[in-house]
């Protein structure tokens, strides 16, 4: 039985990785692709989910979703970790024979969570506005989807606590409102942030194995990640890359990789702290205590690294 799957992604070079790593692995049935504003503007964003359908032959639908945050004022595009092209500027085609569906992104998760009741995992990797529009405008899908994983946030676990401020991830910071509201809905969310994220490299070695063993996907995976691999050696010194969006795919597909801890998630939503994620484990009820009347979600807090890269590399 597969996973019946929308993944919502800004795409840039991680996003791409983990979409290929979700179609090769044969047990995903991806719906659609939502794009939504980060890595890359909506505009450009939409137009890689649609060039990834065609390259590789995706049989799933793309629908464009926000191209702003909730209420913070949008952000630039992340050219300087995924290239001005957001695909590590490999060349891309200036005009595709595809169009993205008519519906908005929001329209089309409502729309499929309710044609598939239970059966729907809702994988966002990007900012959660797309997430976080579909629960405004129907708050009935909170009890219709299956499962609600999201790549973002930190807790502090294996010494990871932010990428963009001391204490804030990128795709939480860049719409802290959207995340705060989807954490605290009533829908099963698994939080798989850089407290595993950052645990697992894939070294250049690796990549250069898997351009040379995967005839498919392996010259792109390795194209698109010469520009993500360059950043991280110049600002972290790090022989490869994190593996950040492809950690929740392989949630979905494999969550015994993972260890997990439970209780309700809120973010700050403003000030220097803005991004940070926060999860309440303790039972006690404070007198102050914005956690207390919200659903224990799962924050994961350790992985399997190597169970991880072999997965992906298989």
């Amino acid at each position: 039985m597969k996973n019946k799957v929308i993944f919502d992604t800004d795409p840039g070079i991680d996003d791409a990785m983990a979409i290929l790593f979700a179609h090769a692995s044969g047990k995903i049935d991806l719906l659609g692709i939502t794009t939504v504003f980060g890595n890359a503007s909506i505009e450009n964003a939409t137009r890689k989910a649609l060039y990834l359908k065609q390259r590789f032959a995706i049989a799933t639908t793309v629908c464009v979703g926000a191209d702003t945050p909730l209420v913070v004022p949008a952000g630039e595009p992340t050219t300087f970790v995924h290239g001005q092209n957001g695909l590590g500027d490999i060349d891309l085609p200036d005009t595709l024979p595809l169009k993205a569906d008519p519906r908005s992104a929001c329209d089309f998760i409502i729309e499929t969570v309710r044609n598939n009741p239970n059966e729907v995992t809702l994988l966002a990797v990007g900012r959660l506005a797309n997430l976080a529009l579909a629960i405004q405008k129907a708050p009935d899908i909170a009890d219709l989807v299956k499962a609600v994983v999201v790549m973002g946030g930190a807790f502090g676990h294996n010494g990871h606590t932010g990428n963009v401020s001391p204490y804030a991830e990128a795709n939480i910071i860049g719409d802290p409102h959207a995340a705060d509201l989807v954490f605290t809905q009533n829908w099963p969310v698994t939080v798989v942030g850089l407290d595993v994220t950052q645990q697992s490299i894939m070294s250049n070695a690796y990549v250069q194995i898997l351009k040379d063993k995967s005839e498919i996907y392996g010259d792109f995976i390795y194209q698109i990640s010469r520009f993500y691999s360059d950043f991280h050696q110049q600002s972290l010194g790090l022989d490869g890359f994190y593996v950040h969006d492809s950690s929740a795919v392989a949630y979905v597909l494999a969550p015994e990789l993972f260890k997990v801890q439970q209780g309700p998630i809120r973010v700050v939503c403003e000030g220097p702290a803005m991004g940070m994620t926060l999860c309440k484990t303790l039972e006690k009820a404070f007198p102050v205590d914005g956690w207390q009347d919200n659903p224990r979600q799962q924050v994961c807090t350790d992985i399997d690294s190597q169970g991880l890269l072999d997965l992906y590399f298989k």
